[in-house]
């Protein structure tokens, strides 16, 4: 097989890989446009009939999407930046700082990887209750600032951090931290923007943790609202397709938009790890 034969196989099974992957997302924006009742006709149709946005303005005037997802965007953007804080001076520690136990502090944090965060859930709702911080936002974010991954993620990025620089910095009268904040975490910025996606990601798509430490309706973020909407409109496909966009369209934008420096900071931490 020549090899321009060979490049035009590999583009096309990309091709056919990255339709079927968009396919979906694409089916769920056309269903969400269509007449109520149209999405659930066999077999459905790829494309509406008569295209209304009349879902999306029940969804803001009647369900108060706006509410919902002004609450996740809220949410998402405390648990980033108090994520982006924590877990970075926790990896530079890790990575720089000596201090007695060090090594088997870490192999500790990463042996937590194994545990299923649900065998988690009821104590960490034990202690949130304790705290007093049940049914409020802090409850959500407080448990999300620091992660194991976060941790191992930027340590390893931060062990290629020059001694040198770090030293330099020392002996001109800086204190750790401000070695910490003036040097390390401008070099630390790729894989920061790497854990930041990661984070609003997985904050902006949490479903059970706020489900369980949220009583309120009027703190719910959208996937929590989301499917309180699906029980009471089981039927309604069109209206729920129109919530799913909502829900999915900012990180999917924020992704794009973030996706070159995500997969530098992927890199340059895989080799410089």
């Amino acid at each position: 097989m020549s090899r321009g034969l060979a490049k035009t196989l590999l583009y096309a099974v990309l091709l056919v890989g990255a339709a079927l992957t968009a396919f979906p997302l694409l089916w769920m924006v056309s269903a969400s446009l269509m007449p109520t009742g149209e999405a659930g006709t066999f077999p459905p149709p790829l494309l509406p009939s008569a295209p209304t946005l009349e879902h999306y303005r029940a969804l803001f005037a009647r369900a108060d999407m706006g509410r919902y997802l002004f609450n996740s965007a809220l949410v998402a953007a405390a648990v980033t930046t108090a994520s982006l804080f924590v877990n970075s001076l926790a990896g530079y520690a890790f990575a720089k700082l000596r201090f007695r136990g060090r090594e088997r502090l870490f192999q500790a944090l990463l042996a937590g990887l194994v545990i299923p965060a649900q065998v988690a859930m009821l104590p960490l709702f034990l202690e949130m209750r304790a705290l007093g911080l049940v049914n409020s936002y802090a409850g959500v974010v407080v448990p999300a600032a620091a992660s194991i991954f976060g941790i191992f993620l930027v340590r390893q990025f931060a062990r290629s951090i020059p001694e040198s620089l770090l030293e330099a910095a020392r002996i001109d009268g800086a204190t750790e931290f401000a070695v910490y904040w003036r040097v390390a975490l401008p070099v630390l910025r790729p894989v920061l923007v790497t854990l930041a996606l990661f984070t609003f990601m997985g904050s902006w798509n949490d479903f059970m943790w706020p489900l369980i430490v949220l009583t309120d309706d009027d703190l719910y973020t959208l996937p929590v609202a989301l499917a309180t909407l699906a029980r009471e409109r089981v039927q309604d496909n069109e209206f729920m397709m129109a919530g799913a966009v909502v829900t999915t369209l900012p990180v999917l934008l924020v992704f794009l938009v973030l996706q070159r420096q995500y997969i530098r900071g992927i890199m340059l931490g895989s080799v410089k790890g």
